[in-house]
């Protein structure tokens, strides 16, 4: 097993890797996102045009089994910046931590680990930055589609310093299961560096 990182344009290679990650393991509960290829090509475009954005990638030989993002929330669309200019915080010095996918297999080997102590490395050698946040869905603890052994991740947050706040986002896709796409509550999780 390899964990490497690479950042803006240096993360093409691994693009098409990602996005058909995403779309694999988002579409697990709680995303439960119908994903779609052209989408993912063009929302991971925001990687390569920004200089500080960073990808965490687990490689088991030639395999990408998993990989995790970040970029400066200044750098994220408006709906994601908002509950940050909402409430006071300088959208400048927050990194967003995206997206981390992980093949099942690999799961509970400490990768998850690694993902979020590389990200905040990276954010801490950029010195400009006060936090580290990202945001997770919100679904029903009776959601029909809920698996019986699904556990939330709270714990494995909780253990990197990370605490849920009451900022929210709204992020808008197509979950397998429903007729067209629909809104969804995110909350947002925030650490000082």
């Amino acid at each position: 097993m390899r964990i490497f990182t690479c950042s803006g344009r240096e993360a093409e290679a691994f693009l098409p890797a990602l996005a058909q990650l995403r779309i694999q393991v988002f579409r697990e509960f709680p995303y439960l996102y119908e994903g779609d290829l052209t989408y993912e090509q063009e929302y991971l475009k925001t990687y390569l045009s920004t200089p500080d954005s960073l990808l965490v990638i687990a490689q088991d030989e030639d395999k990408i089994v998993g990989v995790s993002t970040a970029i400066p929330l200044d750098h994220q669309e408006h709906n994601v910046q908002a509950p940050f200019l909402e409430n006071a915080y300088p959208v400048e010095k927050v990194f967003y931590f995206g997206e981390s996918v992980l093949l099942p297999a690999y799961r509970g080997q400490g990768i998850g680990v690694a993902f979020f102590q590389e990200r905040e490395k990276f954010a801490r050698q950029l010195q400009r930055f006060n936090w580290t946040v990202f945001c997770g869905v919100i679904r029903s603890e009776v959601h029909p589609l809920r698996p019986s052994n699904y556990f939330p991740l709270d714990e494995f947050w909780k253990k990197r310093g990370y605490f849920p706040t009451d900022m929210m986002a709204k992020m808008e896709w197509l979950d397998w299961s429903e007729p067209a796409p629909s809104s969804k509550s995110l909350r947002f999780w925030i650490k000082a560096l």
